[in-house]
């Protein structure tokens, strides 16, 4: 189970949320406006933020854009509007999951608990063994990743990704100069019951790139492969 921290500043948002975490055993902070939802998370930081877009003293946008700057914890999405301009916002600024107003008790639990699976791949069944490809550490040329520690150095510097752009740069990897096409990187990174479009996957790799070419300018390694997907070149 894990410790949620739920920023809306919809009161019966937080309350039906709340109480349907807290019935399947997570534990939930709430805060009404970001800022403060934001200083609570900096001070001890939760398994999960469940973030709405719209709010006072500091929207959801700023607050994520804050809390990229020094943390990859898992944050989900929340917006009223239909507005693929602020879904596009959001995961070029690092969000891993997205959801629109309103929803299902059900289906947000199932978007959490696929969010934390992908953020704990060490919770999973024991009966996967250990040294599996997606357990193991991977070296491709300048690349380490290490999935037990959800670390990934490039040419010995450390790179800080979300869960969503791990997964995907793990898939990329495994197979350098095979092509993956965009559905393939959504089953590697997404639950099966839960869709996102082609342009989510754009987003969270045009955002990977810019961490890399911040440690390297020259990091050409994810290749784009207009109308058919990306794969990784060994460098």
């Amino acid at each position: 189970m894990a410790a949620i921290t739920l920023i809306d500043d919809d009161e019966n948002i937080v309350a039906s949320v709340s109480l349907a975490l807290e019935s399947h055993g997570h534990t939930v902070k709430a805060y009404y406006d970001g800022a403060s939802g934001l200083e609570a998370v900096e001070s001890q930081a939760p398994d999960l933020v469940i973030l709405d877009v719209k709010m006072p003293r500091m929207d959801g946008m700023e607050v994520l854009r804050r809390l990229r700057q020094t943390s990859e914890i898992p944050v989900i999405m929340l917006t009223s509007k239909d507005d693929e301009i602020d879904e596009i916002l959001g995961f070029n600024l690092g969000a891993d999951d997205y959801m629109h107003k309103p929803f299902s008790q059900r289906l947000l639990l199932e978007r959490v608990k696929a969010v934390l699976r992908r953020a704990r791949p060490e919770d999973e069944e024991p009966s996967i063994p250990a040294g599996l490809a997606g357990s193991k550490m991977m070296k491709r040329g300048k690349l380490t990743l290490d999935p037990a520690r959800h670390d990934s150095l490039w040419d010995g510097k450390p790179v800080r990704l979300t869960v969503t752009e791990f997964l995907l740069l793990q898939s990329l990897a495994q197979r350098p100069g095979f092509v993956k096409s965009r559905d393939n990187l959504m089953d590697a990174a997404y639950d099966d019951q839960v869709y996102v479009d082609d342009r989510t996957i754009d987003s969270h790799i045009k955002r990977m790139r810019k961490k890399f070419r911040q440690v390297d300018p020259e990091f050409d390694s994810i290749e784009t492969l207009y109308g058919v997907g990306y794969r990784y070149r060994e460098a």
